[in-house]
């Protein structure tokens, strides 16, 4: 079993990417998971997507309506994720 907090494991660096973006982690955990996102091109995409999903929903998404094209590729990402082995 790999060492949970071992930022080389995709699962981890996935599961952290939310507080990477938050900026609520230690100068350390930034660079490790910084440092898998550039050698990994599956969590760089997933981090990229986070990312770009949270500027689509900050500016465009204030009231209740959300564009049918951020729906679809939300439900395509969480499909994407779900699909993948050994995340679980």
């Amino acid at each position: 079993m790999p060492d949970r907090h071992d930022p080389s494991n995709c699962g981890e660096a996935l599961r952290q990417l939310y507080v990477f973006l938050d900026g609520e982690l230690t100068p350390d955990r930034r660079t490790a998971i910084r440092t898998h996102l550039d050698r990994c091109a599956c969590c760089l995409e997933a981090f990229d997507f986070e990312a770009e999903l949270r500027v689509v929903v900050s500016t465009c998404c204030r009231g209740d309506e959300v564009p049918e094209h951020l729906r679809v590729r939300v439900v395509q990402a969480i499909r994407a994720v779900a699909e993948r082995p050994g995340d679980s």
